[in-house]
């Protein structure tokens, strides 16, 4: 069963949004937030595996919420996709480096949302390289100088040239394709760097790629 925290500060969302999950099979929601205190303690309270959390909301914000679910160890089981309402939305990098697992908007098909919940709950990232890339040119490039890239040094040379084509938002295949190895090598690859950087899922891998300095915006 998926437990599904909601934090929104528009009731009407939040029943749209309940009564579309819990009529899912093998999915709850099993609390609701008007605002981002709420979201976090709620959080720590029921351990949801999947918080849907706006960004904008009064006081305290989605965005802050998420930083500090992101930041408490006890919660590192908790997935976070933020609710945005537009694509681009100029705070969803902040939110990816703060511990989000990806974003929707909030207009997005039912089928999406629920698929959504879904592929986040299983681990992954809800980013598709599509949107990766558009993210990258349109935030990374604002963003300060990275820093020494000493986050890297558990790294083989092979899982760094992996990292670096994951920070360009390509898939597995694509990765696969690129340095002449399988789909499951790749995955293999990708998995051990999370492991190494502490990374909750492959959105974790592409900020850490452009903060270590290990990709710049516009590097292939």
């Amino acid at each position: 069963m998926i437990r599904v925290l909601l934090a929104d500060d528009q009731a009407l969302v939040r029943a749209g949004f309940r009564a579309l999950l819990d009529a899912q099979e093998g999915m709850t929601v099993v609390g609701e937030a008007g605002d981002g205190e709420q979201a976090v303690r709620l959080t720590r309270d029921l351990r949801p595996d999947v918080v849907l959390m706006d960004i904008r909301m009064p006081g305290t914000d989605g965005l802050t919420a998420t930083r500090r679910i992101g930041d408490d160890p006890a919660l590192a089981d908790v997935r976070i996709v933020m609710l945005t309402t537009f694509e681009l939305d100029e705070y969803v990098f902040e939110a990816l480096r703060g511990g989000a697992s990806g974003f929707l908007v909030k207009d997005t098909e039912p089928a999406e949302l629920i698929q959504a919940v879904r592929v986040v709950a299983s681990g992954d990232a809800l980013l598709s390289p599509g949107v990766t890339r558009r993210l990258i040119a349109e935030y990374v490039a604002r963003a300060k100088e990275p820093g020494i890239a000493v986050r890297l040094d558990p790294l083989t040379e092979r899982e760094r040239e992996v990292l670096a084509l994951v920070g360009t938002g390509m898939t597995n295949d694509e990765i696969a394709a690129r340095l002449y190895m399988s789909p499951a090598t790749a995955k293999t690859h990708v998995s051990r760097t999370m492991t190494k950087l502490h990374a909750r899922d492959r959105a974790q891998l592409v900020v850490i790629a452009y903060e270590s300095g290990l990709v710049r915006p516009g590097w292939v």
